[in-house]
């Protein structure tokens, strides 16, 4: 089921990077947003732009590592929108190192955010949609998700939990006519190194050298998810070396493991 004409949507990590573009994408269609997230002034500068682009935005601060933050969103999209269409769980972060050597308080961290905040999100909403039987959740994880990355363990363990976490709610809820859609990008311009936590300093350096590729960006990222939504598509891969990635690891995962990728980081 597609998205309405004017949808509602709530949408973390708002304040910037792919949870701006995803507010702008849907700003296009006159949505009506609440933008949640800890940084206040760069949710309401999403907002300023929102309302240039033709939608409606109200923001709440919310940190998505606190169930009770999380639940609240419920009745604020009650009161600022009316309803929701749309959960889009975005928040997320970044700790490097090797297992052993990330410190288990960044562990923490990043799974409070990256994990269980898409947790919190889907737990919060899901008996909203089951009572309308209509809705969506568009959550957020990465093609680490499903590629390892050496140094980034705790990202890759989270966010393979995020896509894990959607195949299982698209079977639940696909007989309650609500929609799940898990959106598995690489590398795009973003505020994630910036805000990242960790000890590997060379893996900071790779992070922002493919950021800065030419090519797909956040605009575009977000444009394939909202598409990937309308279409009822479990998996949203809009980057083209994701989907050869994807591809090689389901046919033959060992090549990948054994070969491509420890060649691919020597040449970074």
């Amino acid at each position: 089921m597609s998205l309405p004409k004017q949808p509602r949507a709530v949408i973390t990590g708002a304040a910037s990077g792919l949870g701006r573009a995803l507010a702008l994408e849907l700003a296009g269609r006159r949505a009506k947003l609440l933008l949640a997230d800890l940084n206040d002034e760069g949710s309401r500068e999403t907002a300023r732009l929102v309302a240039d682009a033709g939608g409606e935005a109200h923001v709440v601060h919310c940190d998505v590592s606190r169930s009770d933050d999380v639940a609240a969103l419920v009745g604020e999209a009650d009161r600022a929108l009316g309803g929701v269409d749309l959960v889009v769980n975005n928040a997320g972060v970044c700790a490097s190192g090797p297992v052993g050597e990330v410190p288990l308080d960044d562990w923490s961290w990043v799974m409070g955010v990256n994990l269980w905040g898409v947790i919190h999100g889907c737990h919060a909403f899901t008996p909203r949609f089951k009572e309308q039987r209509r809705g969506h959740f568009l959550n957020v994880a990465s093609a680490a998700g499903f590629i390892a990355v050496a140094g980034l363990a705790p990202y890759c363990v989270t966010k393979a939990g995020v896509v894990a976490l959607s195949e299982t709610m698209k079977l639940e809820l696909a007989p309650h006519g609500v929609g799940v859609t898990v959106l598995c990008p690489t590398f795009f311009r973003t505020q994630i190194v910036e805000s990242s936590r960790g000890t590997d300093a060379k893996m900071k350096e790779i992070a922002e050298k493919l950021m800065s590729r030419e090519g797909v960006q956040a605009d575009y990222v977000a444009r394939r998810a909202i598409e990937a939504v309308d279409a009822g598509l479990l998996y949203a891969v809009p980057h083209r070396d994701g989907r050869w990635f994807w591809r090689v690891k389901r046919a033959i995962p060992e090549l990948l493991h054994d070969v491509i990728l420890p060649r691919l980081t020597r040449h970074l």
